[in-house]
């Protein structure tokens, strides 16, 4: 661990009144949801710092890893993973980490997880610890796909890999040590969006559709932005100003935004998706996103489980090694994952 890291995970465990002082001197209230006290610290410091959108992606991707690794947490015990490549339709490589629990229940299907970033930054690393709770609490192999990026490989590319991960996991579960042609889809921010449109597009192509889709703090209507994106939009880590960033580096010029590949929340036949686990953060552009898909999912007779996280920010499963709440949060997420899984019907191949 770097010294950076080291001191900011030492000023992380100071009291959350004397954090609030460092931040201002009061806690933070929007919307009427009052700021975790570390979020709010580490939004101070980020007003020192160069906004995202100024920075190049290879200088965002930069500077984002950097700062996550200072706030990450150990992996959990009990769970190995290694990296890999699988192969994408169209002949290159998707960088893939596979994860493998001590625990692992062999009834358990395989979950494919899509990072956060915007589609522009993230990769591997970015959703690791998250991946390992994962893995454990639901005792099941969690596949991490590090699909291409935007500038570089605007949409669809990345969603491309996503479904071509999804597809792959179904025809080579068992070799993980779970059932054949059996997966769930999990993914945070553009992973949840990538999470809902793969769901959309199985139902669309008649193709066997995942068992589970676990979204937090989705992005799923694009052309729109919600009330949120004025009361949360000035927020850390992610505010309007960036959201609006990312879908210029991702969007071609000319793509229709309303397409159900940009905005699934368009879709309108969503009654045979499959059952949903939402969570979404309070302090984040895109709470009343998250909240306003669940409610279509229920209105279409989807199972939906929907938790919002009022004192947490954007992004908090990447921050569960310096907010003692996001990580009880992530730890939530997990057990729900997992009481989900003990209710799932996995057809013998």
């Amino acid at each position: 661990m770097s010294l950076q890291a080291t001191i900011a995970k030492l000023l992380m465990k100071l009291p959350g009144g004397l954090l609030v002082k460092l931040s201002g001197g009061e806690p933070l209230v929007l919307g009427g949801r009052t700021l975790d006290p570390r979020f709010q610290f580490m939004m101070e410091g980020a007003k020192r710092q160069p906004p995202m959108s100024s920075l190049s992606p290879a200088e965002a991707r930069a500077a984002s890893a950097a700062g996550l690794a200072m706030f990450a947490d150990k992996p959990e015990p009990g769970v190995s993973w290694s990296d890999s490549e699988i192969p994408a339709t169209d002949g290159h490589k998707i960088p893939v980490r596979i994860y493998r629990p001590d625990n692992q229940d062999p009834k358990a299907p395989m979950m494919v997880y899509y990072h956060f970033g915007g589609g522009v930054i993230g990769d591997l690393e970015t959703c690791h610890v998250f991946c390992t709770m994962i893995a454990k609490a639901a005792a099941c192999p969690v596949l991490s796909v590090d699909y291409r990026l935007a500038p570089e490989h605007k949409f669809p590319a990345g969603l491309e890999d996503c479904i071509d991960a999804y597809e792959w996991a179904l025809r080579n579960a068992t070799k993980h040590g779970a059932p054949a042609g059996a997966a769930t889809i999990g993914g945070d921010s553009m992973g949840g969006n990538f999470t809902a449109i793969v769901a959309q597009e199985m139902m669309r192509e008649r193709k066997p559709m995942p068992l589970l889709q676990l979204m937090i703090y989705p992005a799923t209507e694009i052309e729109d932005e919600f009330p949120s994106y004025q009361t949360y939009g000035e927020t850390y880590p992610l505010d309007a100003e960036t959201m609006r960033w990312f879908m210029e580096q991702y969007i071609p010029d000319g793509q229709d935004k309303s397409d159900v590949r940009l905005s699934p929340a368009r879709e309108t036949r969503l009654e045979d998706l499959p059952p949903a686990i939402i969570a979404t953060a309070g302090f984040d552009p895109l709470v009343d996103d998250g909240a306003a898909y669940a409610q279509l999912l229920r209105k279409a007779g989807v199972k939906v489980t929907y938790k919002c996280y009022d004192s947490l920010a954007h992004g908090f499963t990447a921050f569960t090694g310096a907010v003692p709440a996001a990580r009880t949060a992530c730890e939530e997420i997990a057990r729900l994952v997992a009481e989900a899984y003990r209710g799932l019907e996995i057809e013998d191949d």
